[in-house]
């Protein structure tokens, strides 16, 4: 499947590896049992690092979209990285230096998708970037990060000595989320009123086997996505036809029917808020559904651009009746990625709506997740890994590419540290506003609370 999905959206990547794992390990399943070694032993991190390195360094010769990598040596940068896995002291700075070669592209769909660590770690708070500065947006109940008294609203200047920025924020979350899970973090915060203080917050951690089984991993992500699924996303304000709805959509990933049933709520409707906030992309087949039910001709989104040949992508119309007609406003902020950026942008392009918010996150490519396993293949516990590889750029039609810019609002508008403090949305409360509706911000910020994600979500 194409997915624009940017990291670090890991659920997603996780979800897209386990399929072709599963079916990879099918293949294998008459291979012969991987040697038994003893745990610990660092030569052997060392030379599954090499494997990882060289299966890596082949997919990326073989799907990258761009034959020059962006002006890249890749055979001296992964010989360079060969050297450092020799000179490697644990398994942590072996991943690290895989996941350095990768990331050199610069590329937000290009990431190295370790092996899952033997623990389970939950931070139990969220961070995102609102304009320049990285805000506190959640904070989980019954965390330590609760009972030490970080809050939403607060402003996040460093974590571990390192200050979070909008350009750097995802490979922190990388580092922390997959690469080194930690006990915790040591965050020095400012609340909204300007004190500032240091906190050393503990995460929970859970050990989990080292071994994994492929059916129970992939058991345990479709529980996950079960349940976010089940999280709210319709409000309507106001009554009957003459209300407007507002549509929270945290990622393009529905079935086709699903797309169906939710446009023809929207049609009985006056005007569609479309809340693409936080929303990290999807399938590109539901991109191109959704489009086609917003607009009432074919609309070319642009030019899929890979290695060997250039294709027009283009969203069919659903034609007559079945499309929403009506006034459309979109949200977006740093955390709309992929798929949500270049809906927000279509819509602008096109003249179809209002996009309002923050800047989002500049992460648009499309890409193809290739698995690899290390282990004992034929007793199903093995260890997989995986690299999510962009093998086509998105060039729009105005001649851009979204990758590292983003979508800039019609309607610059973010939430103030006090905002957050108080679970007011100001934007939110604003689109309803444009819409005919009436909507105080206190009201709308009650209305899908940031604290519901981290219910199924891993901070």
């Amino acid at each position: 499947m194409q997915t624009l999905v940017p990291f670090p959206c890991l659920a997603a990547l996780r979800g897209a590896l386990l399929p072709a794992l599963c079916a990879l390990a099918l293949t294998m399943a008459a291979a012969p049992p991987a040697r038994a070694q003893s745990k610990g032993d660092l030569e052997r991190d060392r030379n599954r690092g090499r494997a990882m390195l060289a299966l890596v360094k082949d997919y990326l010769k073989e799907y990258y979209y761009d034959p020059k990598y962006h002006g890249m040596d890749l055979d001296a940068r992964f010989k360079a990285a060969e050297a450092k896995i020799a000179e490697a002291q644990s398994l942590s700075q072996v991943l690290g230096i895989i996941a350095q070669a990768v990331t050199e592209l610069n590329d937000s769909h290009t990431v190295f998708i370790p092996p899952p660590r033997p623990v389970d770690v939950d931070y139990g708070w969220k961070m995102q970037v609102v304009g320049d500065s990285v805000y506190v947006t959640a904070v989980k109940p019954g965390s330590d990060a609760e009972a030490q008294g970080l809050r939403p609203g607060d402003e996040v200047l460093s974590v571990d000595g390192f200050r979070p920025t909008r350009a750097t924020l995802w490979k922190m979350e990388y580092n922390y989320s997959v690469l080194r899970p930690q006990p915790g973090k040591r965050v020095v915060v400012r609340s909204p009123d300007g004190e500032q203080r240091e906190l050393a917050l503990k995460a929970k951690v859970e050990k989990l086997d080292k071994a994994v089984n492929l059916v129970q991993l992939y058991n345990e992500y479709e529980e996950e996505r079960e349940d976010a699924r089940k999280l709210p996303r319709f409000y309507v304000e106001g009554e009957g036809a003459d209300g407007v709805l507002i549509w929270k959509l945290r990622e393009f990933g529905f079935t086709e029917s699903r797309v169906d049933e939710m446009i023809a709520r929207a049609r009985k409707h006056k005007a569609l808020v479309l809340d693409l906030r936080g929303n990290p992309g999807g399938a590109v087949k539901t991109l191109q559904r959704m489009i086609g039910y917003v607009f009432d001709r074919d609309v070319k989104l642009g030019e899929l651009r890979r290695r060997k040949e250039t294709k027009p992508l283009v969203a069919k119309t659903r034609g007559g009746e079945k499309v929403y007609k009506g006034p459309l406003y979109v949200l977006v902020d740093s955390a709309s990625g992929s798929a949500a950026e270049l809906f927000a942008r279509i819509v602008q392009l096109e003249k179809r709506g209002v996009v309002l918010g923050d800047r989002t996150a500049g992460a648009v490519m499309v890409s193809i997740t290739r698995p690899g396993l290390l282990g004992d293949v034929s007793s199903g516990n093995m260890i997989p890994y995986g690299l999510s590889v962009t093998d086509a750029d998105i060039v729009l039609s105005d001649g851009q590419s979204l990758e590292h810019k983003g979508v800039t609002p019609d309607v610059a508008l973010l939430p103030t540290a006090a905002d957050l403090r108080a679970r007011r949305d100001p934007v939110l409360a604003r689109a309803v506003e444009m819409a005919g509706g009436r909507l105080t911000p206190e009201r709308a910020g009650a209305i899908f609370p940031p604290e519901e994600e981290l219910k199924s979500t891993r901070r």
